[in-house]
């Protein structure tokens, strides 16, 4: 989207409903739900992006995933747009990444905040629902092999929703210590690479 068109949305929304946004953006920073961390654009804050860490006992435990909410001119009004930014194999997102549920349709109300959207989000998946698909095929896999959809999700979780982690002040800071452990990164992410190119052929295949 040109960025034209995200200061216009800006200038369609009253003042009053930019200051409840920035207010409760503010508040998500400060107190984030649990496992959800939300990221303010200062030069948009129609533009409301956040991560949502996998739920644990699910296919997509330990990933990170982004999303992304679009306010529209008709917000509060009319429900924001809704997309996952990170690939996922998930009944209720479509290909392009919008998100299908009725908290952003038919059960919209416009005292539903970012918060409770963020919330239902990262219920969905816990809880997908099959009858609403927009991926037919992962909600198709759903109903009849849950164990085949398990895997699909878990292997796309692998490959495109791992977290970046950063080493700081790690134990043994020597400049041997370093060399070592660069080493030892390197065949890990050797590795690694290796076991994601079997998975993506894994998946074309499927």
């Amino acid at each position: 989207m040109a960025s034209g068109t995200m200061s216009n949305n800006v200038e369609n929304l009253s003042p009053q409903i930019i200051r409840g946004v920035v207010r409760e953006m503010q508040e998500l920073v400060t107190n984030p739900p649990e496992g959800i961390k939300t990221q303010i654009n200062e030069e948009d804050v129609t533009d409301i992006q956040a991560y949502i860490e996998g739920p644990a006992g699910t296919p997509y435990m330990g990933g990170m995933f982004r999303v992304k909410l679009t306010l529209g001119k008709g917000f509060p009004q009319e429900p924001p747009k809704a997309f996952f930014l990170t690939k996922i194999f998930h009944p209720n997102v479509a290909s392009n990444g919008e998100i299908c549920v009725n908290t952003l349709k038919k059960d919209w109300k416009s005292d539903l905040g970012i918060k409770h959207i963020l919330l239902t989000i990262k219920c969905l998946l816990i809880v997908p629902n099959a009858e609403s698909a927009l991926n037919e095929e992962a909600g198709k896999l759903l109903l009849e092999h849950y164990d085949d959809y398990s895997s699909r999700a878990k292997m796309m979780t692998e490959i495109h929703a791992q977290p970046h982690k950063s080493s700081k002040g790690a134990p043994g800071d020597g400049p041997l210590a370093k060399k070592h452990a660069g080493d030892k990164n390197k065949n890990i992410s050797a590795e690694k690479k290796k076991l994601l190119k079997e998975k993506k052929r894994t998946l074309k295949r499927l």
